[in-house]
């Protein structure tokens, strides 16, 4: 462990460093992420449970390391969500910024390349996304939405799996320096 900067566990040869995608990583990865949360669930309902649009803004974010960038892809990914969904328009556009914004501040300070990081920040990630939606659809949208604890522990748990598993899939689009 090292503390530089201000920055905290930043020890690896990577120290801080800025990732790169390319420009049809950046489209395609988010719009696929979208594809898989509208269509997959129809066919197999198991698979409703995974968030992968929260899980591909939560990886650019940290991965990036800019928070406007990260609010711009958040809002974006978040509208198209809420576009394609039942949901009411722009709940998850607020939502996914909000998260994109934390998660790239968040990447500014801890070494993300770790599995036991991702890990965590997927979990914490999840629950401030669900905790955030519940705020707004219960303040803005004055609906009644119940906020189950033991489910959304669960929840969060295997979406923070496959969010470590994602994000070493998605390490293999980084550019090389």
């Amino acid at each position: 462990m090292s503390y530089s900067s201000g920055r905290i566990l930043l020890s690896s040869q990577r120290e801080g460093q800025v990732s790169r995608f390319r420009a049809w990583v950046i489209v395609a990865v988010p719009l696929a992420a979208i594809l898989f949360q509208v269509y997959v669930p129809l066919f197999f309902q198991f698979l409703s449970f995974l968030e992968m649009p929260l899980l591909v803004v939560m990886y650019f974010a940290l991965m990036r390391r800019n928070q406007v960038s990260a609010l711009l892809l958040g809002a974006l990914v978040g509208l198209a969500q809420d576009s394609l969904s039942k949901n009411p328009l722009g709940v998850f556009g607020i939502v996914n910024t909000l998260v994109g914004y934390f998660a790239a501040s968040v990447g500014m300070r801890l070494d993300v390349d770790q599995g036991v990081i991702r890990l965590l920040l997927s979990f914490f990630f999840y629950l401030f996304h669900q905790l955030m939606y519940w705020v707004l659809v219960r303040a803005l949208l004055g609906q009644q939405l119940a906020f189950e604890v033991q489910k959304t522990l669960m929840l969060a748990l295997l979406n923070a799996v496959v969010g470590v598993s994602l994000f070493h899939f998605l390490d293999k689009l980084r550019e090389r320096v």
